[in-house]
């Protein structure tokens, strides 16, 4: 039977948390800054598992090689066997950075993900499809990402999202919800609650006498569930998740426990 990877994001002082499951840690404690330079983001010197870099501090300006030799020797003096570009700008020397670890990743026999607009440029690398959408199909969109990068190269990036969606809504884009949020809007107005099959996610609306309708779609451990199944259904089984989101869950998703934790367990 094929086996699930789970790639775990979180802050290396949370380490702990992941002992008694069989993932792998990626690492959240790096971030690229003006120079170009490779800045750790957390006073923790992580080992082993992944790096996840962002993009926040990053101007664009300056040469990307030197950077990325910079990445190069941080994986290899902490034991990394591959990185996390989350970048959500879309700059040419970023791509230029993609493209480059891409090819000496691949070269080392190290793992490199990348968000999907950088996927063309990083030809060897896993290519993340989040798992919320406001719209269309899940099954579908996984569908298109394997036709485009091919089997071997799409991962889902599982996210547990809550929004807040004017009616009608031309950009897709809603307004963001904490667990808190949302629990006090349905405690609020007690709405029925209803699940989408196309999405993989629950939704209930409202009216709000100062705006109009609105349409409120989020996620719950199910609807977690729910798209992993959609995802191994189409020979998905790669899976990016922060912790921080799905550790509630995390026996439902099919996150396994090592061996000696299930005997602990026991006892």
């Amino acid at each position: 039977m094929p086996q699930d990877t789970f790639i775990i994001t979180l802050p290396p002082r949370q380490l702990l948390a992941l002992q008694s499951w069989r993932v792998t840690p990626a690492h959240l404690a790096y971030r690229l800054g003006p120079g170009p330079h490779l800045f750790r983001a957390d006073s923790t010197a992580p080992r082993g598992g992944l790096m996840v870099v962002d993009d926040q501090d990053f101007d664009g300006l300056g040469p990307t090689g030197p950077l990325c030799q910079e990445i190069l020797r941080e994986c290899q003096a902490r034991g990394f066997s591959g990185a996390v570009l989350d970048f959500e700008n879309r700059l040419p020397p970023l791509e230029q950075i993609a493209g480059q670890l891409d090819e000496q990743f691949a070269r080392r026999g190290w793992i490199l993900f990348v968000s999907e607009r950088y996927g063309p440029k990083a030809p060897h690398a896993r290519v993340m499809i989040p798992s919320a959408l406001s719209g269309g199909s899940l099954q579908q969109r996984l569908v298109e990402a394997l036709e485009r990068f091919g089997e071997s190269r799409v991962a889902l990036a599982l996210e547990k999202r809550a929004e807040d969606f004017y009616l009608p809504s031309p950009t897709g884009s809603g307004q963001p919800l904490n667990e808190q949020e949302l629990e006090a809007l349905r405690e609020r107005l007690r709405p029925s609650v209803f699940f989408s099959g196309e999405l993989c996610a629950r939704y209930f609306t409202y009216m709000s006498r100062d705006n109009g309708a609105h349409f409120v779609l989020f996620d719950d451990g199910d609807t977690l569930a729910r798209k992993l199944d959609v995802a191994r259904g189409l020979n998905i089984r790669t899976f990016l998740a922060p912790w921080a989101e799905v550790s509630p869950y995390a026996a439902r998703l099919g996150i396994q426990r090592r061996p000696e934790a299930q005997r602990q367990g026991r006892r």
